[in-house]
């Protein structure tokens, strides 16, 4: 498999090659992989790009792209998007203990089942892997594509790490264990050039997911508040109390995710478990109830509500 970790050093990407290898996946395979393989793979939406295209050249024969200085390299604004992301971090505990205690070739070992069961959870739950940092992973939700449930998704993935990386034997016969820092928040994401090898973000939530893990007891997600807010009562919280962050202006309250409840619908996790009454409001109330029976008996309509502040209509279908 020598060779095609060369190619990937060659794209600049070598830091798939661990999951390249996992899969079986050589020069003689390259010509039939497609979008949907390297996305099964993991592989972020830009560096699919670069391994497709440079699939294409290897197959006419052309030499593999070369990499351009930074200082020629030209950025443009409309290379950046600003997004809201939630940022997964999840990190081995005691790497530096365990790569002193073991073998280099039985860790190594470890490390690459662990990247590649991290792979298939993030991609699973919608996440995109941004990138492998040693013993820890980079994750992404609500990138390259946003869905509305992005941070319920990135907390699920949390939670089914742990319990799979639990699954991960070491060459002592523990099990691997990790720790999880989620955040969310407003990100730069730079698109990834011909010259570049990744997508470039930008952010306090890079950093703040980073932090989070670090105050993870081992096996356990913990979670700002930024995406605390955004959960309802879908999980079981444990609160933790606040921290104070390097760099930032104000504490973070941070919480740890227990579990997750059992819901009828994302709504019902949503809505606060007492709703606010109505005040001052009888006529169009009962106006309201009005249309209601009215739509149930087939016969729907519009009314028009006269308040001080304005109007409002209320519609039954």
């Amino acid at each position: 498999m020598s060779d095609i970790s060369a190619w990937l050093d060659g794209l600049g990407l070598g830091n798939y090659t661990n999951i390249f290898v996992e899969n079986a996946i050589d020069l003689d395979v390259l010509p039939t992989l497609t979008e949907a393989d390297l996305k099964r793979l993991g592989v972020a939406l830009g560096h699919r790009k670069r391994i497709l295209r440079a699939i294409a050249d290897l197959s006419s024969g052309s030499p593999l792209p070369s990499s351009a200085p930074l200082a020629d390299i030209a950025i443009s604004d409309s290379d950046e998007e600003r997004r809201h992301l939630t940022v997964l971090f999840c990190d081995i505990v005691g790497s530096t203990a365990l790569a002193v205690q073991f073998d280099p070739e039985d860790l190594s070992a470890v490390i690459r089942r662990f990247q590649t069961t991290c792979t298939t959870i993030i991609t699973d739950n919608r996440g995109c892997v941004a990138r492998f940092m040693g013993d820890g992973v980079l994750a992404y939700f609500g990138y390259p594509h946003a869905h509305e449930d992005d941070a319920e998704s990135a907390v699920r993935a949390g939670l089914d790490l742990v319990a799979t990386v639990g699954q991960i034997q070491l060459p002592s016969d523990e099990p691997l264990q990790v720790r999880i820092g989620i955040t969310t928040g407003p990100l730069i994401v730079r698109s990834a050039s011909a010259e570049e090898q990744e997508e470039k973000v930008f952010g306090q939530a890079l950093k703040l997911a980073g932090h989070l893990q670090s105050l993870a007891p081992p096996n356990s997600v913990v979670i700002a508040k930024s995406t605390r807010n955004l959960l309802g009562e879908r999980f079981i919280l444990e609160e933790l109390g606040s921290y104070e962050i390097e760099g930032l202006s104000e504490p973070v309250a941070v919480s740890r995710i227990t579990g997750e409840r059992t819901v009828e619908s994302r709504f019902d996790a949503k809505r606060p478990a007492k709703l606010t009454h109505f005040v001052g409001r009888q006529h169009e109330l009962q106006q309201l109830v009005e249309c209601w029976a009215q739509a149930k008996g087939g016969e729907g309509q519009v009314a028009c509500c006269r308040a001080s502040q304005g109007s409002a209509s209320l519609a039954s279908p």
